[in-house]
């Protein structure tokens, strides 16, 4: 008989202070189809390729290779898949060969086998203030120290960063330089430059994730920061099908220089084995047989005129005296309210409203700016985008 004295056993000490994500939350109100939700960041469902994945996977399963596609697989995956990835990112100017390439289940797993090869307990990880709540959620999970380094409205500042390389010798930068999350910021050319410099002369690991650089609807294309001169050897580069493809595949890449590659493979070893043999194997199909840049470019021309509807009802949704970002590309306006406001209390008040967006406090490091917000134009279409801005504005007033 068991005694109902006995204590439950403890959590492991590495999940406390581990807060649960806002935004992974908020995805419970697309169950209320009522609530406009800018909250998520969302590709927009109705623009997935449906038949051309659902044909993918039919051709697949269907040839005499088909069992093969349902069998373990190699960890560093599908060799077909990585070079079609491989000439995807050399073709946007950041030569890759498919041996520099591990397939990971998304993009977030690439963070996790860093975090698991990069960093021990008390390690140091220097992040752009804001940055990605993910990332802050896995570098914590890893017991590292997370130190903030100051931003403006072009990205990390190269002089903030150079203070905090010597300051802090951080093990690991980790950034995301194009159409960030949540900002919406795009680091200029320069800057790039400037801080592949730095990290080669501090030696440190800088990991660039890019999950929205292809979403550009404004202006030139800007290279990579791997791409730059002096990160051969020193800057991971990460990318996911999750934006241009569907997220429900949960299929991502990460690039790295080959010693750290293989010691990244070993950690994905013990992880999973290998990410999903089929889904990989339909992803390759599906790359080889349509043509990705004009659905792409389908992509973009939707969600261009989905952020220009939310910047254009922005002026009248926030009080005068607010300011937002006014991105080239990707999912995301970052905007700030005048005065001493949390918008965690506003959400509630949005929420009364039927409108959702996800507070800024949380994807801050260092000390957050409770007057912030991140709202996502990708998911809904330029006429419920207005629709969401009005109410906003109205939850705002009151």
């Amino acid at each position: 008989m068991t005694s109902s004295l006995v204590a439950t056993p403890a959590l492991a000490q590495r999940l406390r202070g581990v807060a649960s994500s806002p935004v992974r939350d908020l995805l419970a109100l697309l169950d209320r189809p009522e609530v406009v939700s800018f909250a998520g960041g969302l590709p927009a469902p109705e623009l997935f390729d449906l038949e051309g994945i659902r044909a993918a996977f039919a051709a697949v399963l269907s040839t005499p290779a088909g069992r093969r596609h349902l069998q373990y697989a190699p960890t560093e995956g599908n060799r077909d898949l990585r070079t079609q990835v491989a000439r995807r990112m050399t073709g946007r100017g950041l030569p890759t060969g498919p041996d520099d390439l591990l397939v990971t289940t998304g993009s977030q797993q690439a963070l996790t086998l860093l975090a698991t090869a990069l960093l021990d307990p008390g390690a140091v990880v220097a992040v752009e203030d804001p940055t990605y709540l993910a990332a802050l959620q896995c570098f914590q999970l890893a017991g590292a120290r997370v130190v903030p380094v100051r931003s403006d409205d072009d990205g990390i500042d190269p002089d903030a960063l150079a203070d905090v390389l010597a300051r802090e010798r951080p093990t690991l930068l980790y950034l995301v330089p194009t159409f960030a999350n949540p900002t919406g910021r795009t680091l200029p050319l320069e800057r790039r430059a400037a801080v592949a410099e730095l990290a080669a002369r501090h030696g440190t690991w800088v990991v660039e994730d890019d999950p929205y650089g292809e979403l550009r609807y404004r202006g030139a294309h800007v290279p990579a920061l791997a791409a730059q001169p002096g990160a051969e050897d020193r800057v991971v580069h990460l990318g996911s099908f999750s934006k241009v493809a569907a997220p429900g595949l949960r299929l991502g890449w990460l690039r790295a220089p080959a010693e750290l590659l293989r010691a990244l493979t070993v950690a994905k070893q013990a992880a999973d084995l290998h990410t999903s043999t089929i889904d990989q194997a339909a992803a390759a199909h599906h790359l080889a047989t349509v043509d990705l840049d004009a659905h792409v470019r389908r992509l973009c021309a939707a969600y261009a005129e989905r952020r220009d509807a939310m910047v254009a009802a922005l002026p009248t949704a926030l009080p005068a005296g607010s300011t937002w970002s006014d991105p080239d590309g990707g999912m995301f306006v970052w905007a700030r309210l005048p005065g001493a406001v949390d918008t965690a209390d506003l959400l509630r008040t949005a929420l009364g409203h039927d409108v959702a967006f996800v507070p800024g406090a949380p994807f801050f490091a260092g000390t957050p700016d409770r007057a912030t917000l991140r709202l996502s134009f990708t998911t809904n279409s330029p006429a419920r985008v207005t629709e969401g801005m009005a109410r906003l504005g109205r939850a705002l007033r009151t």
